[in-house]
C-alpha cells in the first residue's frame, strides 16, 4: 500500500484465532478485517449505532482474499486499510494483514453496500460520508 491515507489497526493473535497447529484459521482474517473496518468508520466519526439510527447498515457484497503467510499464535500485527473506491451506493477497501517486518501474510479487496437494513434494498451513501472518507 502506497497511499498516504491509511488507517492502522493492531491485532494480536490469541489461542481462539488458531486452529490445532497454532496457525490463524482461515474464516479469522475476515474477522480481523471486518474489525479494522469497523473502527476507521469510528474513526471518520460514524458507528454501527448511528447507522442504525440513520435506517443504514453496510454489508460485505464482494471480497478477494488472498492468503500469503500463516498468521501464529502470538503475532503482534497490524491490519492496514485503505479505501480504493467510493460509488454511489458502495465502498471499496483494500485491507493488509502486515508483521513487525512489514511483510504481508494477507490481503482482502473488499467492496461493502449500504442498504436499507428493514428492505435490504441498496441506499445511497450519504455525502457527508464520502466528504469524510476522501
Amino acid at each position: 500500500m502506497t497511499q498516504l491515507n491509511v488507517f492502522k489497526w493492531p491485532v494480536t493473535i490469541y489461542y481462539e484465532d488458531t486452529d490445532v497447529g497454532g496457525v490463524v484459521y482461515h474464516a479469522n482474517y475476515l474477522k480481523f478485517f471486518e474489525r479494522a473496518r469497523t473502527e476507521y468508520l469510528r474513526k471518520i466519526g460514524l458507528n454501527q449505532q448511528q447507522l442504525f439510527s440513520l435506517n443504514m447498515s453496510f454489508v460485505v457484497r464482494s471480497l478477494t482474499i488472498d492468503f500469503l503467510r500463516g498468521a501464529k499464535l502470538d503475532d503482534q500485527l497490524m491490519v492496514h486499510t485503505v479505501v480504493q473506491n467510493i460509488r454511489r451506493v458502495s465502498i471499496e477497501f483494500s485491507q493488509e494483514l502486515v508483521n513487525n517486518n512489514n511483510e504481508v501474510l494477507c490481503k482482502v479487496l473488499v467492496k461493502i453496500a449500504c442498504v436499507d437494513p428493514t428492505q435490504m434494498k441498496p441506499i445511497a451513501l450519504p455525502e457527508q460520508l464520502k466528504l469524510e472518507i476522501n
